[in-house]
């Protein structure tokens, strides 16, 4: 599922491509991904602009205008294209929007478990989610806040997005597998010194994974991304990886490298 690093990389292309061109007319090829009747969604998006665009956590905001703002979620399988002839129309655009420069941006979803939904306004959508902050706007003393004293893994609270917006399945075992940190350890027994260094390495993985475009095989081969299957083995010791069910996610770590707490 597209977390935080992926999301960003949309919004960026999004910026690159989309931005401030003139919407011309709107096509939804699939109602389930929409929350509202289709004309709604044509009144809102047709011969106005996309502006601006904003994050927050795995949520993406095209601002079109005061209390115009539209909300892409990707679910397991959705990304964005920007194209110009609908020969190249992605198999699975279940939202296209048509410039009147000729060319189209499609909200691709081969699973349809996004959602692309009209939000008055941005902060009460996110209130009412009863998101976290987002991870990137963290600090140290919120964090072990958030994370101090808590009950159950610390994978567990890493992914819940009513603490921190952001961080998923994936990334939480990158960011504890860069603090050697066990993602069944119980956050009551992480001591300060490990909330401290697993802040460090969540800043850190999120803005690296953004460098390298969300994309594993640009990632150094000393991330457990890298290697990150049943046969992998850690970039750091060689030792196979392990993978069991956590909070009822299926996690990768290094037995030898990440000791529970």
């Amino acid at each position: 599922m597209p977390e935080l690093p992926d999301v960003e990389i949309f919004r960026r292309y999004l910026n690159r491509k989309a931005l401030n061109k003139k919407i011309k007319d709107v096509d939804i090829k699939n109602s389930k991904i929409i929350s509202a009747a289709k004309t709604k969604y044509v009144k809102a998006l047709r011969n106005k602009k996309i502006n601006s665009s904003k994050r927050y956590g795995k949520y993406l905001f095209a601002e079109l205008g005061k209390k115009n703002n539209l909300m892409f979620h990707f679910g397991m399988t959705g990304f964005l294209k920007y194209f110009k002839n609908l020969e190249a129309e992605p198999q699975h655009g279940r939202f296209l929007i048509k410039f009147y420069n000729g060319y189209y941006l499609a909200w691709n979803n081969q699973r349809l478990l996004g959602e692309v939904k009209l939000v008055d306004s941005i902060k009460g959508f996110i209130e009412k989610k009863n998101l976290g902050p987002d991870a990137l706007s963290l600090n140290l003393p919120l964090f072990e806040k958030l994370i101090g004293g808590k009950t159950g893994s610390i994978k567990s609270a890493l992914m819940k997005q009513e603490l921190i917006a952001g961080v998923g399945n994936i990334y939480s075992d990158e960011i504890l597998y860069q603090a050697k940190i066990n993602p069944a350890s119980n956050c009551k027994k992480l001591k300060n010194k490990d909330i401290e260094i697993l802040f460090e390495n969540l800043k850190k993985v999120l803005k690296e994974a953004i460098k390298y475009k969300a994309d594993p095989d640009k990632m150094p081969d000393s991330w457990l991304l890298t290697h990150r299957s049943k046969e992998g083995r850690c970039g750091r010791c060689g030792k196979g990886i392990k993978h069991q069910k956590i909070s009822g996610r299926t996690s990768y770590f290094c037995p030898r490298c990440q000791k529970k707490s």
